[in-house]
């Protein structure tokens, strides 16, 4: 069987080689003037040219890859050094406020990084009573808090008025009144020692109390009722009753503060108790401002840190400052305790780093208008500067100010991003 197949497959090749030549030599039977051998030579020699165009166009492949071997030289000379380099110009610099720092080795104190809050001072501050009980009115709508006040000031008024227990400056007066005849009688008496001594020294007492609560009063009535006035120049810090609120003797009204002194109190962790002695200083920044402030520049200093910890697992340390700038006392901060300093640290503003997805880059200039985005590995910071552990050198040129600026140009196509070709 396998042999017929191989007779089947030679029939049919010689078959084909048969009908080739017969199409060929037809094809030559209408083209007289060109012998078979002839055309064969031409034919021949047209392969010739064609192998040497082939050989031209190898040559021409052979100036491109020339071509791209300078393309590539050309590249080399301006990139490869730079590979990630950025194209920022002088004058992008310059609009979008871009400072430059040289990086060297400084001193850099042991930083421990908690949270605190701005006390005002002692003394600074003062809590308003109600002198009286009654409905509360105040005397302007503009009573709030931050609101500057002059010791002297009326703030509200309290009536008593149609109430059970009755106005009590007329009742003081009434008892002021009677205490004060009594106290007269008992003194004409005393003379004749028609009374004991004991009853005397009684009626004075009562007398006394009355002068007092009646004094106490007298002067500070109104037509809306008795005037509770501020009893020092400052600040309302805080505002603790409404409009028609009904208060008792005593219950406080307002604070109000004089914001000469304020406190820093920062809430330390116990693993650093062993660090407590070493603190000498602070650093804080406050919510609502961009700005670190420190206390070394306000005239501040440690007064004193706890010996025990309480029910938060804290130990409070608390210094003193001046307050120097619009400061709002029972504000939370960010603090950074200054410790003891370590020397030859590497360190670089805040401000120079830009964070994606929770690491940390800087841009560092190349030239006039080049730079490269390097990433860093941070250490403590005080809340100005940052420790850099790894990613920077000494004397390179970082942009201390305005690398948000630069970044947001890379990722721009509008921008050159580099030497490309």
């Amino acid at each position: 069987m396998k042999l017929y197949l191989i007779y089947g497959l030679c029939l049919l090749t010689f078959s084909w080689g048969c009908n080739s030549a017969g199409k060929q030599a037809n094809a030559h039977a209408h083209n007289p003037e060109h012998t078979h051998e002839g055309h064969d030579h031409d034919h021949e020699g047209h392969d010739h040219d064609h192998e040497g165009h082939d050989h031209d166009h190898e040559g021409h492949d052979h100036d491109h890859e020339g071509h791209d071997h300078d393309h590539e030289g050309h590249n080399h000379d301006h990139g490869e050094a730079f590979e990630n380099e950025i194209i920022f110009t002088e004058a992008q610099a310059k609009a979008s406020g871009l400072e430059i720092i040289t990086v060297s080795p400084a001193e850099f104190g042991q930083v421990i990084k908690t949270t605190g809050q701005i006390l005002s001072a002692t003394g600074d501050e003062t809590t308003v009573p109600a002198t009286t009980n009654g409905m509360v009115s105040f005397y302007k709508a503009g009573i709030n808090a931050g609101l500057a006040v002059r010791s002297g000031d009326a703030l509200v008024a309290i009536s008593s008025q149609k109430m059970l227990e009755g106005d009590p400056l007329q009742k003081a007066q009434t008892a002021f009144q009677i205490a004060e005849k009594e106290f007269e009688r008992a003194e004409a008496l005393i003379k004749d020692k028609l009374i004991s001594q004991k009853e005397y020294n009684e009626t004075k007492l009562t007398f006394e109390n009355a002068r007092i609560a009646y004094q106490a009063s007298a002067g500070k009535q109104s037509a809306k009722g008795m005037n509770v006035t501020a009893p020092i120049s400052g600040f309302i810090k805080n505002k603790l009753v409404s409009e028609g609120e009904y208060v008792e003797a005593g219950q406080p009204l307002f604070t109000i503060t004089q914001n000469r002194k304020l406190q820093l109190r920062a809430d330390i962790s116990e693993s650093h108790y062993k660090n407590l002695k070493s603190i000498s200083s602070a650093n804080f920044k406050t919510p609502y401002e961009a700005n670190v402030y420190k206390l070394s520049e306000l005239n501040g200093r440690l007064v004193s840190y706890g010996k025990s910890a309480g029910e938060s697992f804290f130990i409070p340390v608390y210094f003193e400052f001046d307050n120097i700038g619009d400061m709002l006392p029972g504000a939370y901060t960010e603090v950074y305790l200054l410790g003891q300093t370590q020397k030859e640290a590497i360190t670089v503003p805040v401000t120079a780093l830009t964070e994606e997805q929770g690491i940390y880059f800087v841009y560092v200039q190349l030239d006039a208008e080049g730079y490269e985005k390097r990433e860093v590995k941070t250490g403590v910071s005080d809340g100005e500067r940052i420790e850099i552990l790894s990613g920077l050198a000494t004397g390179e040129k970082v942009v201390s100010k305005g690398a948000y600026h630069i970044k947001i140009s890379s990722a721009s196509a509008s921008i050159p991003h580099g030497h490309e070709h």
